[in-house]
């Protein structure tokens, strides 16, 4: 059973776009690895931009900065 753990930042990303990349990702695993999309499992994670950092800087500091 695959399993795809997706990590994005708390920024509004709606369900619709959530739902795409789930669909996205179970299809890449049926066209590359040839798994059954029935028991491909995905899970989206949503992190607090304060619980991000890149760079030694939080996405906060940085968004807030305009990078």
């Amino acid at each position: 059973m695959p399993y795809v753990n997706i990590k994005i930042t708390r920024e509004g990303a709606t369900r619709e776009q959530k739902q795409a990349l789930i669909e996205g990702a179970t299809r890449l695993l049926v066209d590359v690895l040839g798994k059954n999309p029935n028991t491909t499992v995905v899970v989206i994670e949503e992190v607090d931009t304060d619980n991000w950092g890149v760079g030694g800087e939080s996405i906060t500091v940085r968004r807030a900065r305009g990078d």
